[in-house]
């Protein structure tokens, strides 16, 4: 591991030492600012290489000892657990506590861990370091203490709110993703977190982000709830100029959904952390992008000026639709990335991966400002990231929402009533809303579509639902390139008031 250059824990009690100082961003600021100035430093790793090259359900056997909690004989809601190193987890990370009278280092321990079958030399891995760690709370029964954060690998975090399983996972920053010069990957090298108070509700955890071309400090403040939300502070430096700096990156999974079935067997008719990208515009407009997973990289842009918002939802909470017992992916949240004053121009960008599993994350969504600043300069993002799964609480009640994208092959009723497929693709959009609920059902409402230059609207057509007391578009089209892809725009109107936000898909091309 690469040293860090900077005061010691030592000077920092001396420094300190009438309890007058407080920890904070800035502290954080000045060593990402110092480590942009100067050549960047690879990490090493310090792991035997039988903790290397080990599988991971060999990993998964590395335990940590429960009894053993970081402050779990303090009196605070709050515990902490550590991620033993192994595999591509191959690099330390320093973690340091933050009192009210100094900042020290939480030393490595094999003592911390159950290694199960996994032989090992106790003293090849006396000095090892932690790869990361989790943090526990009281989230859904006072008596029983939960894991609701995890911090490992990059600049990796994952966060959850009651009755949910982790899903999605934020990222500090992410460097040129879908580029053909190779994405880079920053990472947390250390992190300070502040101890906290008997009955306190939020956790304030800091970190030192580093990678070839930026460093930057962070800043999160963690509160647990139904819908758990982190307060992030940042500020970025860059080394040297970048070809696409992404800020509050989400990642996340699509495998296949009602909108692009499997194209095999499976008893499961979705497989996927989330299944669309939902936008909030500087200008009051909401934008819902259904995911995909491609055959071929695909990249979406959605040029925007002070966005309001962004995120990777889950829509689909129907269990029915996943019928997974062991990975309740109808359990899973929503990521909403929610800006903290004027972020100004720039873009949301979508990347959609190919993959053939469900354990490859494919998607990301990230924010990309218009203008980047010389290397050194700051930048400063701040922004709420919340986790939920309560979709009709991001919307106002005025503005319908996108419940389900049904795809499947257009056909046309016979004078028999027998149903001939066409050659056109359908697809079924259902709208909901608290104010689109209570219109009367005779109400004239009528579509707004737009297809691009690929695909000829062959029918367009809206009908009241009766279930889920909205309205239901059903849009049929002729691709007339199968090798290109197809963009589709809809959303529904009455009395020249538009109702809802903006179904925006892009059909993938078939080869």
């Amino acid at each position: 591991m690469v040293k860090m250059r900077w005061v010691g824990a030592a000077v920092l009690v001396a420094l300190y030492a009438n309890n007058s100082w407080a920890f904070n961003i800035d502290d954080v600021a000045k060593q990402a600012k110092a480590l942009a100035g100067k050549s960047f430093e690879a990490p090493k790793s310090n792991l035997p290489s039988q903790f290397r090259e080990m599988k991971f359900a060999d990993y998964q056997q590395i335990q940590f000892n429960h009894d053993k909690a970081y402050w779990s004989k303090l009196r605070t809601p709050y515990k902490l657990e550590f991620y033993h190193q192994g595999m591509y987890f191959d690099t330390p990370v320093k973690i340091n506590e933050v009192t009210a009278t100094t900042v020290r280092e939480i030393k490595y321990s094999p003592d911390y861990f159950n290694f199960g079958n996994v032989s090992h030399d106790a003293e090849a891995v006396k000095n090892l370091g932690f790869a990361g760690f989790k943090v526990l709370y009281p989230l859904n029964k006072k008596d029983k203490d939960d894991e609701i954060a995890s911090f490992l690998g990059a600049s990796y975090f994952r966060v959850i709110g009651a009755g949910q399983v982790y899903g999605l996972s934020a990222r500090g920053l992410a460097i040129d993703t879908a580029l053909p010069s190779g994405e880079e990957f920053p990472r947390f090298k250390e992190f300070w977190i502040e101890r906290p108070k008997p009955q306190q509700k939020q956790l304030v955890i800091y970190a030192l982000l580093d990678s070839p071309r930026a460093a930057g400090a962070y800043r999160f403040v963690i509160h647990p709830g139904k819908a758990t939300t982190v307060d992030v502070q940042s500020r970025v430096y860059l080394r040297d100029k970048v070809g696409k700096l992404g800020v509050a990156p989400l990642t996340s999974m699509f495998l296949f959904g009602s909108n692009q079935p499997s194209s095999v067997m499976n008893f499961r008719q979705s497989l996927h952390d989330s299944d669309g990208l939902s936008i909030h515009n500087g200008n009051g407009e909401w934008i819902w992008r259904p995911l995909n997973n491609p055959r071929h990289l695909a990249v979406s842009t959605f040029t925007i000026e002070s966005p309001k918002g962004f995120g990777l939802l889950q829509r689909d909470r129907e269990f029915s639709h996943y019928q997974d017992l062991d990975d309740r992916y109808d359990l899973r949240p929503g990521g909403w990335v929610e800006p903290v004053g004027d972020w100004g121009k720039g873009r949301v960008e979508l990347v959609e991966i190919p993959t053939a599993d469900e354990t490859n994350d494919n998607i990301v969504a990230f924010w990309t400002p218009e203008n980047l600043p010389e290397p050194g300069k700051e930048m400063s993002f701040n922004y709420r990231l919340h986790f939920s799964r309560d979709e009709a609480n991001l919307h106002s009640d005025d503005t319908a929402w996108v419940k389900n994208t049904l795809r499947s092959a257009g056909d046309v009723k016979q004078s028999n009533l027998v149903r001939q497929p066409d050659g056109t693709i359908a697809f079924t959009v259902d709208f909901v809303g608290k104010a689109m609920s209570e219109m009367p059902e005779n109400s004239q409402v009528t579509p707004q579509v737009s297809v691009g230059d690929n695909g000829e609207v062959v029918e367009q057509s809206v009908r009241y639902n009766p279930v889920t007391k909205g309205w239901r578009l059903v849009l049929r089209l002729r691709v007339k390139d199968n090798k290109q892809a197809t963009e589709m725009r809809a959303a529904l109107a009455s009395d020249n008031k538009t109702l809802t936000e903006t179904w925006s898909y892009q059909l993938p091309a078939n080869e």
